[in-house]
């Protein structure tokens, strides 16, 4: 069976059973709009499940996700900007108070700052968009220039989200919020092989589990 119909079926299953379960929640989400509790920047891996992850319901998370969950600083220039306008959005439109920067392990995009790559008109685009994991892969080799290629990935898919929170905070209306304490940031690592999430902790430095 095509892989399309498997989605076909998934939506038939969602309409007639999880839709119905829901129905009076997402009538009042229709009537009333949407009041986020947080924006969830996070990566475009199709096994980070944001809503699943956090046990979310409709409603409950704005999301943006691409590819390393990257955020660009802020430019503000005539031009496209996909995750910067999401984040406009949901700070100064929606009024979010809390926003989530989730990395994760064995992340791809990650792995692909350690390689070299050669521009073409296929991948122009992805080559630059990796320039923002560049600084982790970095400090990584700088830090840890004896440990293992996996070592130094893994310190990078986390330090990472840190650099993203330092351009997160370029943004005007982030910086003025989060100044005024009417917006928390916070950096999460999801660990694909026991789905837990970690949470920097700024007092210990280092992540740490988001029970505890």
């Amino acid at each position: 069976m095509p892989k399309i119909n498997e989605l076909k079926e998934g939506h038939r299953y969602f309409k007639s059973v999880k839709f119905k379960q829901n129905e009076n929640r997402f009538k009042k989400l229709v009537n009333e709009g949407q009041n986020p509790k947080a924006l969830f920047i996070g990566c475009s891996d199709s096994r980070v499940m944001p809503a699943m992850i956090t046990g979310s319901g409709p409603g409950d998370l704005f999301i943006v996700r691409n590819i390393g969950n990257f955020v660009p600083p802020f430019s503000p220039d005539n031009d496209f900007h996909s995750t910067a306008s999401a984040i406009e959005y949901a700070v100064s439109h929606l009024e979010v108070s809390d926003i989530i920067i989730c990395g994760h392990s064995d992340c791809g995009a990650i792995k692909e700052c350690f390689l070299e790559h050669k521009v073409s008109d296929e991948n122009i685009h992805t080559i630059k968009w990796l320039e923002l994991g560049l600084p982790a892969k970095e400090m990584a080799q700088e830090e840890f220039p004896n440990a293992s290629l996996s070592e130094q990935r893994e310190f990078a898919e986390k330090v990472s989200i840190l650099f993203q929170m330092e351009n997160l905070t370029t943004f005007p209306a982030v910086k003025r919020r989060v100044e005024d304490g009417t917006l928390f940031l916070h950096a999460w690592y999801y660990d694909l092989s026991n789905g837990e999430i970690l949470y920097y902790d700024e007092e210990e430095n280092d992540f740490i589990p988001l029970g505890e």
